[in-house]
């Protein structure tokens, strides 16, 4: 099914993110996560297209297949274009389409020193409206509540959102954020802008300051100050963080819900603890 269609049908919609484990053995040892993941009917689970923007096609469709045919739960597949031409992504759609999965998130990719970018695809909105021609798959987009690290400004990042919505982009997912706020007022700048798909909410749980703040400097997300405090009080305490992190990623949860936003998408780290704590947090509010 397509996931438009599923946001079109349903109320609520619940997604959650995975990404393929880098080796074949620790391709089973995914299934821990995805039925704690599955116990709670999520309509679709993303898969990401390997770290850094690096083509682990095999395990990415490997495990989008698993999702799909052994846990009845919809797919849909990261596709980056950056270090890919035509004729490549050609064929990975092929790929897709004789296995029976029509969902793509569409994405320019983060840089790799290791991939040689080509010049078929400059924007992830060129890739939208290559794969749109086609018209075999639902393709989402990704967004940036608090705009792209690249972006001029917040003009520009809204209006280079309606050109990939333009081009063919039928859903928005959002890069993580802190404060729901920010989310809100994106939103509405949004439909100020004419751009009328669904936009989803990212949200992931802080459980390693670390790698938290490792991935806020790659995506420009800011720290208020109450999430400053988490972080800066329970960095040095493993335990205090994952429950005060959870507690955070919660309360997101539930305010978002609350103020009628009806979708909702987990960046789950494949980490089966965290995918627990999620579903016993919202299993009666979802």
């Amino acid at each position: 099914m397509r996931i438009s269609d599923i946001h079109n049908n349903n109320k609520t919609v619940l997604s959650f993110e995975i990404f393929p484990p880098k080796r074949d053995t620790e391709l089973r040892d995914i299934d821990e996560t995805l039925e704690i993941l599955c116990e709670l009917k999520p309509q679709y689970i993303s898969v990401t297209f390997g770290a850094g923007g690096s083509a682990n096609c095999n395990n990415t469709i490997e495990l989008a297949k698993k999702i799909k045919y052994q846990y009845g739960v919809e797919p849909v597949v990261h596709l980056t274009c950056r270090g890919y031409d035509k004729a490549e992504i050609d064929e990975f759609s092929k790929v897709l389409v004789s296995e029976g999965i029509e969902n793509i998130l569409a994405l320019r990719g983060d840089p790799n020193p290791n991939i040689q970018e080509k010049d078929d695809f400059k924007y992830a909105s060129d890739l939208v409206a290559y794969l749109k021609q086609k018209n075999q798959f639902c393709i989402a987009g990704a967004c940036y509540p608090e705009c792209h690290p690249e972006s001029e400004s917040r003009v520009s990042e809204i209006k280079n959102l309606k050109t990939k919505v333009d081009a063919g982009a039928e859903i928005l997912l959002s890069q993580l954020f802190f404060d729901n706020e920010t989310f809100f007022k994106f939103e509405e700048d949004c439909r100020i802008a004419g751009i009328n798909v669904p936009i989803v909410p990212g949200i992931m749980p802080v459980i390693n300051a670390a790698q938290i703040k490792r991935m806020v400097s790659l995506c420009g997300a800011s720290f208020p100050t109450r999430f400053q405090k988490i972080i800066t009080k329970y960095e040095d305490n493993k335990e205090g963080l994952f429950d005060a992190g959870m507690s955070y990623a919660l309360s997101q949860i539930i305010d978002l819900l609350a103020n009628d936003v009806n979708s909702i998408h987990l960046y789950t780290m494949n980490n089966p603890r965290v995918a627990r704590r999620i579903c016993e947090g919202v299993k009666n509010i979802i």
